[in-house]
């Protein structure tokens, strides 16, 4: 009975985050949801500073916070370990509607991409932004990723086994296509107003500095393997041309 808890939790979780993912395709595109990112101004410019901001930095501390090894080991001590990823998911998913909720919009347009092939090509990008996002997840196993594996190794009684470093398809390219699938979602809007622009440089400003606490702990548990990946992969902007590897010489002259 309690392994199917388990999985019924964890489907629960992952419902959250799909309905999550899909209210904020329309809540930052402006289309299709009761509530946006851009729209007229309903309150003074100060009450929704502190709002917005603060909603922001709620979520930014639970999501990295909740994903730091150091946390996990505590938080499995309350939680059993199979729903550990599944409990993350579905905060994370409930500090997004809360999100969706209490945004207050600021109004004034910052940019308003022409109608026709400019605002197309703005929209398309955006879309990319999510077919990217998504694809990339599964690149690097959606199921893990989202707690689904977690629970459905418990039903059936297997040992959870973490996901093995590896590089497949975009991930030569650069280290973080996930994160460049957000920074598309954040920045390609057809209107820009002053609400949309804080939130696009606050979440800018996050990832970077998730990016480096992400792969501090990958450096720890994959050590001079990891090392040597973002030596030679770009954090977020693919290479133009191939990196020119050191000769033999220089190499030894660098490490004198």
């Amino acid at each position: 009975m309690t392994r199917i808890v388990t999985v019924f939790y964890g489907l629960i979780a992952y419902a959250a985050f799909l309905a999550s993912a899909v209210y904020g395709m329309g809540f930052i595109g402006g289309f299709m949801t009761p509530t946006a990112l851009d729209a007229p101004a309903t309150g003074s410019l100060a009450r929704a500073l502190a709002i917005d901001l603060g909603l922001l930095a709620v979520f930014a501390v639970q999501h990295s916070g909740m994903a730091r090894p150091a946390f996990k080991r505590w938080w499995t001590r309350i939680v059993p370990e199979a729903v550990e990823r599944s409990t993350y998911v579905l905060v994370s998913s409930l500090l997004l509607f809360g999100l969706y909720a209490w945004w207050q919009p600021i109004g004034g347009e910052i940019w308003r991409a022409q109608a026709g092939w400019a605002r197309d090509l703005v929209i398309g990008i955006y879309l990319f932004g999510w077919a990217l996002l998504v694809y990339s997840t599964f690149l690097i196993d959606h199921f893990d990723l989202f707690g689904l594996k977690q629970v459905w190794r418990r039903l059936v009684g297997d040992a959870y086994r973490a996901p093995q470093f590896y590089t497949p398809s975009l991930y030569r390219l650069v280290r973080h296509p996930l994160y460049v699938g957000w920074l598309l979602i954040f920045w390609a809007a057809p209107v820009m107003t002053v609400a949309h622009l804080i939130f696009a440089v606050m979440t800018t400003a996050y990832i970077l500095i998730a990016i480096q606490l992400e792969e501090r702990d990958l450096v720890t548990a994959f050590g001079s393997t990891y090392v040597e990946y973002r030596r030679r992969t770009p954090m977020l902007i693919p290479r133009l041309w191939p990196r020119r590897e050191a000769a033999p010489t220089e190499v030894k002259r660098r490490a004198a």
